[in-house]
């Protein structure tokens, strides 16, 4: 029984850091094309994360937050082009990849939040990948009509587009941050100078625990109206914790018999000499859901509130702890 529940946490994925990674390929969507919120949706999920949009109708349709494309024009420049990675499609050749846009002026905050969900509420996100878009790209390397050439005439002026990264935990949000910087021209030789054009991994498990994150932008190209350069930036393969599954210590001595197992209404534990211990049953999380004492040479347990599932029945006593895969059918 030991080496059939060891075999099954193998098969069920139960590790200690178990993760998810949100590629955006469970997202349908026809080829060369993107979602930016006119369809109504407020929003995109995949794997462990919601990605809120905003969109009006508004001057032709207006949209801030996240959209999901798989666009792949790397050659043209401006705002019609704005769901184009510069890398030409996702990280590790995948098809999708999420992007946000945070517009200064409506129809959503002036900031971009990831949400958590199911098992990574609470955990840490490991970290997600990130580039530009071609729009922002070119607008940076060349200069357009609304935003400055980075670096100047000369290529001597330290402009940068700084993508900061906070987490919100339970409601406050985190002092501790991760800067990623999209463009740096700040560098005394301009040789080193560079604007990010292929998928980059971001570690973000420097912020800890999380139940969203939060993204702002910084640029140094800013105007009567606020900051000119074009504030994007694209994401794919994000990767998150679903939680820590306790370690388990299975032991050799099976100082008890536990039968029918697989169960339905009840088990029977036994045992060839009295003796005080305690049972749980713990669930595949972790949780203890229930326990009671044991001091007879023979005990029935009640099944009948426990859900169609796995579990662990682990029985402390003075001799050691036994742990047992329980199946409730």
């Amino acid at each position: 029984m030991q080496r059939i529940f060891t075999l099954l946490i193998l098969l069920i994925g139960l590790n200690l850091n178990a993760q998810t990674t949100s590629d955006f390929e469970d997202i349908s969507l026809d080829m060369d094309s993107y979602l930016n919120g006119s369809e109504g949706s407020g929003g995109y999920t995949s794997g462990n994360i919601f990605l809120p949009n905003f969109y009006t109708d508004a001057y032709g349709g207006l949209w801030s937050g996240w959209a999901i494309s798989n666009t792949t024009d790397v050659t043209t420049s401006g705002f019609t082009n704005q769901f184009s990675p510069i890398t030409g499609g996702g990280a590790e050749a995948s098809e999708n990849f999420a992007l946000s846009y945070i517009s200064l002026f409506g129809p959503g905050p002036t900031y971009s939040i990831m949400e958590l969900q199911n098992m990574a509420v609470g955990e840490v996100v490991n970290g997600l990948s990130i580039t530009n878009g071609t729009y922002p790209y070119f607008s940076m390397l060349n200069g357009d009509q609304f935003a400055k050439k980075f670096g100047g005439a000369t290529g001597n002026d330290p402009d940068y587009l700084r993508l900061t990264i906070k987490k919100y935990l339970d409601g406050a949000l985190s002092t501790d941050s991760v800067d990623f910087y999209l463009a740096d021209y700040r560098f005394e030789d301009n040789t080193m100078d560079y604007i990010v054009d292929e998928w980059t991994y971001v570690d973000l498990t420097s912020l800890g625990a999380a139940d969203s994150l939060i993204f702002t932008m910084t640029s140094t190209d800013i105007g009567a109206a606020g900051i000119n350069t074009p504030l994007y930036f694209f994401v794919d393969n994000v990767i998150t914790s679903d939680g820590t599954t306790p370690v388990i210590e299975l032991s050799n001595r099976n100082a008890y018999e536990i039968y029918p197992n697989p169960a339905n209404d009840f088990v029977i534990l036994k045992s060839d000499t009295p003796q005080e211990a305690e049972l749980r049953i713990i669930d595949i999380l972790g949780k203890v859901i229930f326990q009671q004492s044991l001091n007879d040479t023979q005990t029935q347990i009640d099944l009948n509130q426990l859900a169609k599932g796995t579990y662990l029945l682990e029985i402390l006593s003075q001799d050691g702890k036994e742990t047992e895969m329980l199946i409730k059918q």
